[in-house]
């Protein structure tokens, strides 16, 4: 175990894998269910041209809960649970990265950012497909949407009673095949990657940073997993601002069918100007920071409870 400042750091060959990785399917789980909707109602920001359908965050919400119900918030959330696979591969990549990594650098920041950008990597290449049907599918519901893919009236009357989920995931997945083959479902890839491995290689260094300058403020005695929860969001909200220009560039591509990363760029500079850079920004800090303080208090506990049984009486917090 690490000791940077006054926060300490499980290290991977603490761990007992076994418990670890059935407690963290749960983990995963939880914080996907509770940060769904606020991913939903960012996707439709980012897609729709101006502010034809939605002002902002809050409108979008009592729009899509006026509109289609809470289980409007939750659209392509079933098909989107197969993410677990990618959670488990990136805390499996980030833990086994940072281990090879302290063989050539001491520095917990190199170690974080390489193995957050490889973490990524991996999950994303896993995520990508799901991600491709499941935003099609967040598109399917209330008022005008730029999505290529449309369920069929009569499918969603027919599954709207029996199991909804899936009839319109199959019938999304026929049309993304039928019209653009397996590499339909990578579209936004490149996008994706150019999103999401800057967003990890950032999250890590800036949480471990804000845990050490927080730990050194805060007065003695404070619970080291509070002062990682507040971290977290700070974290992520940084993170966020940073990559989100991207993040708008990768739902684009993936929902409209685009192909260029550059030219769908170009054209939203041209038709919305700079401030389409922050479209879903607001949606996106809200839905990062509470699963930053999920994964970290998930995350650090889930490590805490999976101390090999003969470490456990030598580690105190």
């Amino acid at each position: 175990m690490q000791q940077k400042g006054a926060i300490q750091i499980i290290e991977w060959e603490d761990l007992d894998k076994r418990k670890f990785y059935s407690l963290g399917v749960f983990m995963t789980l939880t914080t996907r269910a509770t940060v769904y909707p606020a991913s939903l109602i960012r996707t439709r920001l980012q897609v729709q041209k101006g502010k034809a359908v939605y002002s902002g965050t809050f409108d979008a919400f009592c729009k899509i809960l006026r509109t289609e119900g809470v289980r409007g918030l939750y659209r392509g959330f079933m098909i989107n649970t197969f993410t677990l696979v990618s959670g488990q591969a990136y805390i499996t990549t980030y833990e086994l990265v940072r281990k090879y990594v302290s063989h050539y650098s001491p520095s917990n920041t190199v170690k974080s950012v390489v193995a957050g950008g490889a973490a990524s990597l991996v999950a994303q290449t896993i995520t990508v497909p799901i991600d491709v049907v499941s935003q099609h599918l967040m598109m399917q519901g209330q008022g005008e949407h730029h999505s290529r893919f449309k369920v069929k009236p009569k499918m969603m009357l027919a599954t709207s009673k029996r199991n909804p989920t899936f009839g319109q995931s199959r019938e999304i997945t026929v049309q993304i095949f039928a019209a653009d083959g397996f590499r339909g479902f990578y579209r936004g890839y490149v996008a994706s990657l150019l999103t999401y491995i800057p967003n990890s290689a950032l999250w890590w260094p800036f949480y471990h940073f804000y845990a050490e300058k927080l730990s050194l403020m805060a007065p003695s005695g404070c619970p080291h997993l509070i002062l990682q929860a507040v971290a977290g969001p700070m974290a992520a909200a940084t993170a966020s601002t940073i990559t989100n220009p991207m993040d708008v560039v990768r739902a684009r591509v993936q929902v409209e069918g685009r192909t260029s990363v550059i030219e769908t760029f170009k054209q939203l500079l041209v038709e919305e100007g700079i401030w389409v850079m922050t479209k879903g920004l607001s949606a996106r800090v809200i839905s990062s920071m509470p699963t930053s303080v999920l994964i970290v208090v998930g995350y650090e506990t889930l490590k805490r409870l999976s101390l090999r049984a003969e470490l456990i009486e030598t580690r105190h917090w």
